[in-house]
């Protein structure tokens, strides 16, 4: 019960609210924690994040909505997400591995350091596409520890990780922004310090999940 509290304050501040959001109907039952992402006004990039955590039998907000930044085009259906496409594709999916630059963090879901060795490959072609791999391959991959600080500190949603699809996306994490008016290429970005808040209050136990929808 206090590191309950403890996380609901690092993200909040307030007691959780009752709330009637549709979508959470259709999250499983087997998950307790969970992330809806808004596309927001006429930009595509631009979105709104709200976490709930299940109360009982019911839904409930936990803090405010938080300003996050999407793919450069936008949220597009996860069946038509493509490589480079520049889309964040819609859904549920779940919350993977968080991962950042410092040795340990503040978080309930599994952590794993980024380290200049470490690379996500996006070649679809490649038998690691859409993995974490140690050492530089020989295919196109991404640093996961950038010059730019976006994955300063970051949580893997899981698109297209289980069985990836070759060429269906790779790279979708939750990550620092670079700024309200800077679009990803297809993540879920949002300040360095809403995303630590956002994982501190984050359990692998109660199997969170993110929801992304345009509407």
């Amino acid at each position: 019960m206090l590191r309950t509290a403890l996380l609901l304050s690092a993200l909040a501040g307030c007691a959780a609210a009752p709330t009637a959001e549709p979508l959470l109907a259709t999250v499983p039952l087997g998950s307790a924690q969970v992330l809806v992402v808004r596309a927001s006004g006429g930009v595509p990039f631009v979105a709104i994040l709200t976490a709930y955590e299940r109360a009982g039998a019911a839904w409930a907000r936990v803090g405010s909505a938080m300003p996050a930044t999407l793919g450069r085009t936008g949220i597009i259906p996860g069946e038509q997400k493509r490589e480079g496409d520049g889309h964040t594709p819609a859904g549920l999916h779940g919350i993977g591995l968080a991962f950042g630059y410092e040795k340990s963090l503040a978080t309930g879901l599994a952590y794993r350091q980024a380290t200049d060795d470490d690379y996500w490959v996006d070649e679809p072609s490649s038998p690691s596409y859409n993995r974490w791999v140690k050492g530089k391959p020989s295919v196109s991959a991404e640093r996961m520890r950038r010059d730019d600080g976006a994955y300063e500190v970051g949580a893997v949603l899981e698109w297209n990780t289980e069985l990836p699809v070759p060429g269906r996306g790779s790279a979708i994490f939750l990550h620092v922004w670079g700024g309200r008016d800077e679009p990803t290429a297809g993540c879920v970005a949002m300040s360095e310090a809403d995303v630590r808040r956002v994982l501190a209050w984050l359990d692998r136990r109660r199997q969170p999940v993110i929801l992304i929808a345009k509407g």
